[in-house]
């Protein structure tokens, strides 16, 4: 029996967002153990399929085993997708307002570059910079060396989901107003990626955002991300859930899911030996992460728990795609189990409730500022002889 996403009341903002942003949190401290492997890989290596927080890939090795070493990957410990996503929270926090490319090159960048912070995965305090992706320190090459136009520095980059993964804070701060999302979505990617990474930065954005809507489904969500999204990550978005449709549970839907994806993929079989194409800008491709998240959402029917785990399970860059799916489906209203949530945060060693206080309050501003502006705008049109009033 699926679950249905439990009901939030429509004023419940800070549930919605608190669900959302621990539920990506849990879902990426999930995934990241099991992330590069196969669902065959992952049956085998735990004699079944991951139902929880598991330990590290290599057991005690992990300090030295490739490809991982010297990150220990599990036990709890999320990685660098919630690192950028509560560093995109403090930009919010600071700015206070809608963000913009300039946002990342002025508050983002700094504060990875400059302010230690405890890093679950090496277990020590460190700078962001020493723990994020290469795709991830290409935003202080290329804003803070190279001084490039904020709005175009993405341009370049590999393409990959290194931007979508922290755009849930984006979804937030529009909730309800997916079309908002997707656009500032956009304009912030746009510092870090280009081509199908920067789309799916804006639809993952827009997904959250309508998952926050009073009476939100994963069908509705779906249906918000496929009326803005382009080329071929609406496609990939378009036939993954069309075939996830079709199964109410994730676990039959780990193989169809990777076929309907595959076509639009450009990494290939192999996780672990990307195709020549791998990662190069097209209109034709779409990251693998968003469209199989979305996914798992609708195969769950909303349900946190079989999202996440389904997420986990598939492998492959499965600490974003939980990460995704854990957003979605906490601001649908399922949070994550509160056992999973106490878990992570201690073994992070992390507060995960803070970044969703702080982002709470910065909504309610930011939407205050929004009527402001909305009314400041009908007045002025309104004045021009705009708006005709039909008797």
């Amino acid at each position: 029996m699926v679950n249905k996403p439990a009901e939030i009341p429509g004023d419940a903002l800070d549930d919605r967002i608190t669900a959302a942003l621990v539920g990506a949190a849990v879902g990426d401290a999930l995934g990241g153990p099991v992330e590069g492997y196969s669902p065959d890989q992952i049956l085998e290596r735990h004699g079944g399929r991951v139902h929880g927080v598991v330990g590290p890939w290599n057991g005690d090795a992990w300090r030295t085993a490739r490809p991982l070493a010297p990150y220990h990957k599990g036990d709890g410990h999320v990685t660098d997708d919630t690192l950028m996503t509560h560093a995109l929270v403090r930009v919010y926090a600071r700015v206070r307002d809608h963000l913009d490319a300039y946002a990342v090159a002025d508050h983002l960048v700094p504060d990875l570059m400059t302010t230690p912070r405890w890093i679950p995965e090496l277990e020590a305090e460190a700078l962001p910079l020493q723990r994020i992706f290469l795709a991830e320190k290409w935003l202080v090459a290329r804003l803070h060396y190279g001084h490039v136009d904020p709005r175009e520095a993405g341009v370049g980059n590999i393409v990959n989901c290194g931007a979508a993964m922290y755009m849930a804070p984006v979804g937030l701060v529009n909730a309800a107003h997916p079309r908002a999302a997707y656009a500032e979505a956009l304009d912030v990617a746009g510092a870090h990626q280009s081509s199908y990474g920067r789309e799916a930065a804006g639809v993952f954005a827009a997904a959250v955002a309508a998952a926050c809507a009073p009476g939100a489904t994963p069908e509705s969500v779906v249906g918000a991300c496929l009326a803005l999204a382009k080329d071929g990550t609406r496609t990939a978005v378009e036939r993954v859930c069309e075939a996830a449709a079709r199964h109410t549970d994730t676990e039959s839907a780990l193989r169809p899911l990777r076929e309907a994806v595959a076509p639009y993929d450009t990494v290939g079989p192999d996780y672990r030996a990307p195709s020549l194409g791998a990662r190069r800008p097209s209109r034709l491709h779409a990251i693998e992460e968003l469209p199989v998240a979305l996914g798992m959402v609708v195969a769950a029917g909303g349900d946190y728990r079989q999202a996440v785990l389904g997420a986990v399970n598939y492998g492959r860059d499965c600490d974003s795609i939980a990460t995704m799916a854990g957003a979605v489906a906490g601001a649908l209203g399922s949070p994550a189990p509160e056992e999973w949530a106490k878990q992570v945060g201690e073994a992070s060693r992390l507060d995960l409730w803070e970044p969703a206080r702080t982002l709470t309050g910065v909504a309610r501003e930011v939407f205050a500022r929004d009527v402001e502006r909305r009314r400041a705008h009908e007045a002025a049109f309104t004045t021009l002889g705009g708006a005709r009033c039909s008797a």
